[in-house]
């Protein structure tokens, strides 16, 4: 699978590229973002040489790595990315939206528009994701994109999940 760009009502979900980095870098600068996640936010070369690894994808032929950055239409200012990693049938999504912009709907609606472009595919039998339980804002998330949680852990995240061709 290939990325390609995404459109719903207010964003673009645009394929990412290593020249994202600088703008990118000052997105995702809040400690605030790590809290359920670990870690520390990157600076620009960090971040660009990690969205560089990304984008040559993975080294097994049998999984794919894709990734966006999501542009506010109207303002054309990037705020946060989604992306997925697809291994056989299923595909493990995740996303991050860059504190200023936190609160508006943008996570639910990139996850919308990212689960209906991989129910597009007919490979894709299942979508995926892993939230930390106290994470509310993610839950939400997934809600919104129509995951349910499973009751089933991974590394202390609950697995949710729906199928994309029921």
């Amino acid at each position: 699978m290939d990325t390609e760009l995404i459109s719903t009502a207010r964003l673009d979900l645009v394929p990412l590229s290593a020249a994202h980095a600088e703008e990118m870098a000052t997105v995702l600068s809040s400690p605030a973002l790590h809290t359920f996640t670990g870690g520390a936010p990157l600076t620009p070369a960090a971040l660009r040489t990690r969205y560089e690894r990304l984008v040559a994808g993975s080294p097994d032929p049998a999984v794919s790595w894709l990734n966006w950055v999501l542009r506010i239409r109207t303002d054309a200012r990037l705020t946060g990315t989604v992306q997925t990693t697809v291994t056989g049938s299923e595909a493990e999504i995740a996303w991050v939206i860059g504190a200023p912009w936190q609160g508006r709907g943008f996570a639910s609606e990139a996850a919308q528009g990212l689960v209906s472009w991989l129910a597009a595919h007919p490979a894709i039998r299942t979508v995926v994701a892993h939230i930390h339980p106290d994470h509310q804002a993610s839950a939400a998330v997934a809600t919104a994109a129509g995951l349910t949680p499973t009751g089933k852990w991974q590394d202390d995240e609950i697995r949710w999940q729906r199928p994309t061709h029921p």
